[in-house]
């Protein structure tokens, strides 16, 4: 059975479960065991479209397609070998990215090639502002594959073994992933991110030959001038359509710009828009007026001057409003940006944003973001864009531009928050509601994680500590833990550095609460302790209990109960006496599972039933729902099993309306183990398997793995031996993996008195020794009894059945 309990500090509200340890796709160890999801939509959908006016790579393609295709044959046998990485270089705008987009288009059209999909990642290589670390990169890539935030690790090595392993298992289920790593400047910084399984293939493009790779090295030279002319009509036609032939119209002057132009990709896409945004202008004229800028033209073919160039070219024709717009677009610390936050960036309305925002998209100077309605910059266009904004800092107004955009990442954020508070009341303008609030959270959460990270050094070190204690609540939502630690730690350090205490006490409640979920109880507690020591001194006695309840949480995952049921009853006396009633109904609340844990259970049912009236009077249903699903686990153990299944259902029908999947799940198992009692057990049957179904689709673990051992004795009671030994062998598989020892524990005993059913003895006796040896090293003596006296059964069994 499982409980869940929940603390708020600072409009961040935390959720423990205990009585089981949640964990999704990995656990880490020395050895690493990986089980898949039965689903899952790699990241196909972040590659890049591919070009229209894509030509002159044909042979670059089929080499890069003959590297990526699966072996055929055997070693000796002549069959093909598969090139596992390929190296593509080149200068900048040379066309690398998109060689790698059209190759990767083609081969998952290939059947059979890459089943599992595609993995991209932009390494912003070149962007001193943007450059993504080996960690940071594959902690998106871990994202990708489906592994929850809390279960990546830290350091580089263990991310990178992680990842590696989940590439590789991958590949053994037949779902082979092709990975594009794209703009690495260093081999150290793109060889972490490589599988190595002798599998999964990767693509890597930089403007650098990465001879340290260990790669097929493909060096991108610039197109001829065929293949110029040819990029130039077909993107030009694009634009415009069949009929505007102005290019083969006039190929003495196309053969000029394409020359000017020198080879490079980029250069001859954005020389065409600029022809394409003046329908009546002749290509001549367009040449005349590249001629015209010899001085630097001349250096086109530098790999230093080739882009810029072009760039010059293409930002002189923008008009003032244009120009200052594009000027300012590298203000944002993230990735893109959303037509909104442009619009507070140039001090105007959303409308006339949106039509310089497409303005700057047809020259080709910034290009669709991830969904409608936001956009992004090539990093070299940023690099030349942020050139020319500083210096027209004075006139653009560029640090009151800044300014805004962080303060609108800041009213919006808190806005948003409000909106995720599961209590009844009014709400600030901004979103209409919580989805919508979701829904900007999830669509700027680079960008305000960004903007945390860089605000102090751009002199806005409150911008970070606002967006930190608003983002609290939502990171913890989307379990997000490691954006979660990084910003709550930022925001520490800037309330100490000020002298804020009370900012200091709230950084700390939610830097605990963020360490507390990836298991880092120690710490949590270490932590919760000095933030409970700091209201203390405020006498703030108010968040000084919330503090306390906290502590009590992380107490009671480190298995130190005593000290919970301390802490838990006095935060619950305090709010009670101050009358805050929702701090008294999570303190409660989080009090019933702990004495649980040390099988109270009838103080347990007090305690949960109390917090659920106190939400149900506030109006609170989420966390109603919690304590709903927490007194059903309790009233199980008191053997008021019809009341437990009411119990049950009810919290799973309040979880289902909040959409909160991972719960559900929860109410469901703990559904299944109530239906158990009463002898409903096709009902179990259907509630675990339900439970073990979104468990899986959410990629949880160990949620899987207490449905998978409550399945199994379900279906023991009806005599389905053989698929109880399948679910308990899965259990404890799971178990293992996630190194719950304990669990294993119990599932093998379980599964010891599945197989003595199907009198399979020698088995049943190894796994009961095996339960034995985990419970005397975990120091559980009425356990390791327990297994030894059932390994003492099924060996009588056996000797009496042999005799």
């Amino acid at each position: 059975m499982t409980g869940l309990d929940t603390a708020r500090e600072g409009g961040a509200t935390s959720n423990t479960i205990t009585g089981g340890i949640f964990f999704h796709a990995v656990v880490q160890g020395r050895d690493i065991s990986v089980q898949l999801p039965p689903a899952i939509t790699p990241a196909l959908s972040g590659l890049p479209a591919p070009a229209s006016a894509f030509t002159g790579r044909d042979q670059q393609v089929e080499r890069l397609l003959a590297d990526l295709a699966p072996a055929t044959g055997g070693a000796g046998t002549g069959g093909r070998r598969t090139v596992l990485v390929s190296a593509v270089s080149g200068l900048a705008g040379i066309g690398k990215t998109e060689l790698a987009v059209q190759t990767a288009t083609r081969a998952l059209g290939e059947p059979g090639w890459f089943p599992g999909g595609v993995l991209f990642v932009d390494l912003f290589g070149y962007d001193p502002g943007r450059s993504l670390s080996p960690e940071r990169a594959l902690e998106g890539l871990l994202r990708a594959l489906a592994v929850p935030g809390e279960h990546i690790p830290d350091g580089l090595e263990d991310r990178q073994r992680l990842y590696r392993s989940v590439l590789a298992a991958y590949a053994r289920e037949g779902r082979r992933i092709l990975v594009i790593v794209d703009n690495a400047s260093t081999a150290g910084q793109a060889g972490p991110l490589l599988p190595t399984d002798g599998a999964t293939a990767a693509l890597v493009t930089s403007r650098h030959t990465l001879d340290g790779l260990d790669a097929r090295l493909h060096d991108l030279d610039t197109l001829d001038t065929a293949a110029s002319l040819a990029v130039l009509d077909r993107a030009l036609r694009h634009a415009r359509g069949d009929d505007d032939t102005r290019f083969t119209d006039e190929a003495e002057a196309a053969t000029v710009i394409a020359g000017l132009c020198a080879g490079l990709p980029l250069a001859l896409r954005i020389a065409s828009a600029v022809l394409a945004a003046s329908p009546g202008r002749p290509a001549s004229d367009l040449a005349a007026a590249l001629q015209a800028e010899h001085g630097r033209l001349d250096k086109l073919a530098r790999p230093d001057r080739a882009v810029r160039a072009a760039f010059d070219l293409s930002y002189e024709h923008l008009t003032p409003g244009q120009a200052r717009l594009f000027r300012l677009l590298p203000l944002n610390p993230g990735p893109d940006l959303a037509t909104e936050s442009a619009a507070h960036l140039a001090d105007t309305g959303p409308d006339r944003a949106a039509e310089l925002l497409q303005q700057l998209a047809d020259a080709h100077l910034i290009e669709p973001g991830s969904s409608w309605g936001r956009w992004r910059m090539h990093d070299l266009v940023r690099l030349y864009a942020d050139e020319r904004g500083r210096t027209h800092a004075v006139p653009d107004r560029r640090d009151g531009a800044r300014a805004r955009l962080f303060t609108h990442y800041q009213d919006s954020a808190r806005a948003a928050d409000a909106h995720l508070d599961t209590l009844p009341g009014p709400r600030p303008r901004g979103f209409p509601d919580r989805a919508a609030a979701l829904h900007w959270l999830d669509a700027e959460h680079p960008n305000l994680t960004a903007t945390a990270i860089a605000a102090p050094a751009l002199g806005h070190p409150s911008t970070t500590v606002s967006l930190a204690f608003s983002l609290a609540r939502f990171l913890g939502l989307r379990r997000s833990f490691v954006d979660a630690i990084t910003l709550a730690t930022s925001a520490l350090a800037i309330c100490r550095g000020l002298g804020d205490r009370h900012g200091e006490g709230q950084a700390l409640n939610n830097l605990g609460n963020a360490l507390g979920e990836v298991r880092r109880f120690e710490e949590a507690i270490e932590i919760h302790t000095r933030a409970t020591a700091v209201y203390h001194q405020l006498g703030d006695r108010h968040r000084e209990s919330r503090a306390l309840n906290n502590l009590g949480n992380a107490l009671g995952e480190a298995r130190r109960f005593e000290e919970a049921i301390r802490a838990h009853t006095d935060a619950a006396t305090v709010f009670r006496e101050l009358g805050d009633r929702h701090g008294e109904g999570q303190a409660l609340n989080n009090l019933g599972v702990t004495l649980q844990q040390v099988r109270r259970f009838e103080e347990a049912v007090h305690a949960h039933t109390h917090a659920g009236a106190i939400y149900r009077d506030l109006g609170d249903r989420h966390l109603e729902g919690t304590a709903l699903l927490n007194l059903g686990g309790a009233l199980v153990q008191v053997q008021r099993f019809e009341e437990a299944v009411d119990t049950q259902t009810r919290a799973a029908g309040v979880c289902r309306e909040f959409g909160d999947r991972h719960l559900e799940g929860t109410a469901l198992n703990n559904l299944g183990s109530a239906l158990q009692r009463v002898r409903r057990f096709e009902e179990a049957i259907d509630a675990h398997t339900q439970a073990i179904t979104i468990y899986r689709e959410l990629d949880s673990r160990h949620g899987e793995g207490q449905a998978l051992g409550n399945l199994g004795a379900a279906l023991m009671l009806v005599g389905r031996f053989e698929e109880a030994v399948t679910a308990h062998t899965r259990a404890a598989t799971v178990f293992r993996e996630l190194g719950d020892r304990h669990s294993e524990g119990k599932e093998r005993s379980k599964l010891g008195i599945a197989l003595r059913q199907v009198r399979r003895f020698g088995e049943a006796i190894s796994a009961h020794a095996g339960a034995a040896t985990l419970f005397r090293e975990l120091g559980d003596r009425h356990a390791e009894e327990t297994a030894l006296e059932a390994w003492a059964v099924t060996h009588n069994e056996r000797w009496l059945r042999q005799g």
